[in-house]
């Protein structure tokens, strides 16, 4: 249960205000008033270097190449985001790349096998990913994130500001479609994750992720095994999701 301090209100008021004064405005707009004016100084991109991080990473890119870039490595990736991330990093002059990593001895007390994906994927979540992230963000009061409301059911009722304990998170492409992230890579010809051509159109760790049919809801390759849809890094209406694909 999440106590609406002050503070916490205060938060949240501010976010509805941001939303009200922003929605409508191009996503390049937005961002530029949030790194250059709103949050100077305390912003930073998350980001997965998936299928569609380019477009963002591009958007920073060409306001401040010095925006911290934080990129969760779990340990468990496809060798072709590594590469992917270079790519884009060496493509895109991106100059505050910040990898972070699970603990050692988290990941010594909790997965020493390196199979509890396969035992509890929720909480090899909150060790590879959660836990690090969210003590990454400490020196900041904003993160930027590629959520869109048309990618699942639990993003449906997103706001282009909202917030997460004592952060203020913004999802500039909130309204974006499928057409619009395509055009944008045609237009600024930017590099294509090498997986998509494969059947990834979404990607995170690869022993939890896998190809979809053509036609296939974009997610359905993540945690195919499972009910499980989110890794947990982001709440939904203060609650943190993971298990909501609906039941057949």
């Amino acid at each position: 249960m999440i106590v609406e301090t002050n503070a916490r209100l205060e938060l949240k008021a501010k976010a509805a205000d941001l939303s009200e004064r922003h929605t409508g405005r191009s996503a390049q707009a937005v961002l530029k008033e949030v790194i250059t004016t709103t949050f100077e100084g305390r912003v930073g991109l998350v980001s997965s270097f998936g299928t569609e991080a380019a477009i963002l990473l591009h958007m920073v890119s060409r306001i401040d190449p010095y925006v911290p870039i934080i990129f969760l490595d779990t340990w468990k990736h496809f060798p072709e985001t590594l590469e992917y991330r270079d790519t884009l990093v060496r493509q895109l002059g991106l100059s505050n790349i910040q990898t972070v990593t699970p603990r050692p001895d988290a990941l010594k007390a909790d997965d020493p096998d390196g199979l509890l994906h396969q035992r509890n994927p929720d909480l090899c979540c909150h060790v590879r990913k959660s836990v690090p992230m969210l003590k990454s963000l400490r020196s900041l009061s904003c993160w930027i994130t590629g959520r869109k409301r048309q990618q699942a059911a639990t993003r449906s009722d997103m706001t282009l500001f909202e917030i997460q304990d004592r952060w203020i998170k913004v999802n500039p492409l909130i309204d974006w479609t499928p057409e619009d992230v395509d055009n944008y890579f045609t237009e600024h010809d930017l590099p294509r994750h090498p997986l998509q051509a494969q059947g990834y159109p979404s990607i995170g760790c690869a022993v939890c992720t896998k190809p979809v049919a053509p036609g296939d809801d974009p997610r359905a390759g993540r945690w195919a095994d499972s009910d499980k849809t989110e890794c947990g890094i982001h709440f939904e209406n203060g609650k943190m999701v993971r298990t909501s694909r609906p039941k057949n």
